[in-house]
């Protein structure tokens, strides 16, 4: 059986069970559930859009989590590289050849369509979970994932309210995304408490896809911002008829959030906007567009405009660092609603996480990793990781910690490469180095250093975030 374009189609059983079996026979271990619902809708030719919506999953986590990952263990276990569009031809192709094995063997060719849907085999609670290469956000059913309460609970909470706005902040790799994406799964499964029976719609838009020209004008901005939020909700683009040259861009996005996309969806909207730092980088749009935010969380509280829909709408902002840039605090976004701020892991919730990786450290040894990172969640997960694979020992991870051969080298030659190409950043953070009190730097400087993950604030000073950016730095910047 072919398609339109001449490719075989063979049924999604057969499709899925030639998947599962390769993928069993390099891994040992069967696709997850959730890979079983990607490798669907890709074969429907569905859009991870698509996909997630039919999930109940951020579309996030499908499109950069989910999806690369399952085709990254396909291309390994078939032999050849597999993506969303080779899919079904390179299954096909599996299934000639399994038949062609079958009639070499004498055996009868009808049994490979009749081949049983493969049960996903659920991991032995005495057995660690399949290891993750700790690596962009935390995948929302991995058993790595390490909760910092009350910050998931109090989101939780929140995320059900008529108009809620929750602020995400935390240096970088702290865990915002990952945090965030669980806000808008939880948010999914809600109902707001109504007999309406209205769905909920959720949104992630990181403004670094947002190319560079965009935030040098508004206008221009905003007709983004408006685009990105139809496209996401797949919804006919008419941007340009709410757009009209009478009215400021504000009034414009407005209008085209109330009278386009609130009622186009005909239920509730979660819109979380990830790595809100760009904005602050460009003052001329920056007040403008962090007053609509406030407006649009005011008229849900509030209802001055008289139009409920505004309470259908949940904001979710995420951002590294502190807000550097003057705001009047009566319009802006960054002091009201629900401020979360991610902090490190503490030796407890190391001494936890390392029992999933089926590691067995003491505390005097959790207690020397926590020395050298002080809890940092993505160095953390990286040593983890490591040490389970019996990449090196606990000693040998200490001793090249912080050398061009550790595992950490990627993680500091992007964090070195930064400070080189910004001097008056390297020499800030060279001062940091070489004290061993709190400094007090330039307030954009020591925001942007935290930002990155490289000092910890203490009031208006700053100190060094672990040893481990003492050893290495305190070489590399000289």
């Amino acid at each position: 059986m072919t398609n339109s374009s001449g490719q075989q189609i063979i049924p999604f059983e057969l499709a899925l069970k030639l998947a599962d079996a390769a993928v069993f026979a390099k891994t040992s271990r069967h696709l997850r559930n959730i890979e079983v619902t990607v490798l669907r809708g890709a074969l429907l030719g569905q859009t991870y859009d698509q996909i997630a919506v039919e999930s109940d999953y951020a579309p996030e986590y499908i499109k950069h989590d989910v999806g690369p990952k399952l085709w990254q263990v396909l291309s390994s276990s078939l032999g050849e590289k597999v993506s969303k569009t080779n899919l079904m031809a390179v299954l096909a192709q599996r299934a000639r050849q399994e038949e062609d094995a079958e009639i070499r063997r004498g055996e009868d060719t009808e049994k490979l369509s009749a081949f049983p849907r493969p049960q996903v085999i659920p991991i032995s609670s005495s057995e660690p979970p399949e290891l993750e290469p700790p690596v962009g956000l935390v995948p929302l059913d991995s058993a790595f994932y390490v909760e910092r309460p009350p910050a998931e609970s109090r989101c939780y909470e929140e995320i059900t309210r008529s108009g809620a706005l929750i602020r995400i902040k935390a240096p970088s790799q702290m865990g915002k995304t990952s945090l965030m994406v669980r806000v808008l799964a939880h948010a999914k499964k809600q109902n707001f408490d109504t007999a309406d029976g209205l769905k909920v719609r959720t949104v992630a838009l990181s403004l670094q896809q947002a190319d560079r020209a965009v935030f040098t004008d508004l206008d221009r901005f905003l007709r983004w911002f408006c685009a990105s939020m139809t496209r996401k909700l797949h919804l006919p683009h008419r941007v340009e008829d709410y757009w009209s040259e009478t009215f400021g861009s504000k009034s414009n996005c407005t209008a085209y959030f109330e009278d386009c996309l609130l009622p186009d969806i005909n239920g509730f909207l979660v819109l979380a906007l990830d790595q809100v730092d760009e904005v602050f980088l460009h003052p001329e749009i920056a007040d403008d567009f962090f007053t609509l935010l406030r407006s649009w969380y005011e008229e849900a509280a509030y209802g001055d405009s008289g139009n409920p829909l505004w309470q259908n709408l949940g904001l979710i902002i995420v951002h590294s660092t502190e807000v550097y840039i003057p705001l009047d605090i009566n319009k802006s976004p960054f002091n009201v609603g629900l401020a979360i701020e991610l902090q490190a892991f503490t030796a407890e919730q190391v001494l936890d996480l390392q029992e999933r990786y089926g590691l067995h450290l003491s505390e005097s040894e959790i207690s020397e990793l926590m020395q050298l990172i002080a809890g940092h969640p993505y160095l953390v997960q990286q040593a983890l990781y490591h040490l389970a694979r019996h990449d090196l020992t606990l000693n040998q991870l200490m001793q090249m910690a912080a050398t061009d051969a550790g595992i950490y080298r990627n993680h500091l030659h992007r964090h070195l490469r930064n400070l080189q190409e910004h001097p008056q950043l390297a020499a800030a953070y060279d001062e940091v180095l070489k004290s061993s009190k709190p400094v007090e730097l330039e307030q954009f400087l020591a925001f942007k250093l935290h930002s990155m993950g490289l000092v910890t604030l203490r009031g208006n000073q700053v100190m060094l975030s672990c040893d481990l950016y003492r050893r290495y730095f305190g070489d590399a910047l000289r």
